[in-house]
């Protein structure tokens, strides 16, 4: 339905891709990252004892929102393995509107202040 296509309120993303982010976040990533984003490593900044750091909390309150979505699709496609971390790589599992739709489906986590700052920054760059 054309309501479902409407972008959400402030935001670069639709209803529908929220839905289908959703979904993908539940099977691909809420094991590592909460199922809200919220990361399950209260110390995310300090190394595990393997020398890893542990997936960092994707709700807005870690360094997400610092990285626009070239670099978030960038490392949803790459994995962590190129900056020294253990998130696998989904570029063969993914195609590019699911993977925008998983970043819509976190972003929706982001409180608005911090959203407003990603985009003032230039959050939608490619």
């Amino acid at each position: 339905s054309t309501t479902s296509e409407k972008k959400v309120t402030g935001r670069w993303y639709t209803q529908s891709m929220l839905q289908t982010g959703q979904k993908i976040f539940e099977l691909n990533c809420a094991s590592c990252h909460g199922i809200q984003g919220q990361g399950l490593t209260k110390n995310w900044r300090k190394p595990l004892a393997d020398g890893f750091y542990p997936p960092p909390p994707l709700n807005g309150t870690a360094h997400a929102w610092h990285h626009p979505l070239s670099v978030l699709l960038q490392t949803i496609a790459k994995g962590g393995q190129p900056v020294g971390g253990t998130m696998p790589a989904f570029d063969e599992i993914l195609n590019n509107e699911e993977k925008l739709s998983v970043i819509a489906w976190f972003q929706h986590w982001w409180p608005d202040k911090i959203y407003q700052v990603w985009f003032q920054q230039g959050g939608l760059d490619y």
